[in-house]
């Protein structure tokens, strides 16, 4: 019985930091992408006359 908790255990915290990384990599496309969007609008704003 106490393995099967152990098991049970281990399964739930992997599953949270899983779901961490998940929300995380959210966040971090959303800056990337922000900050390519920062980039191109300067790019663009230099290249017109």
């Amino acid at each position: 019985m106490r393995r099967g908790q152990s098991i049970i255990e281990y399964a739930l915290l992997i599953g949270i930091v899983a779901a961490a990384f998940l929300a995380m990599q959210l966040y971090m496309q959303r800056s990337v992408q922000a900050n390519f969007k920062l980039i191109e609008d300067q790019v663009n704003a230099e290249a017109k006359p």
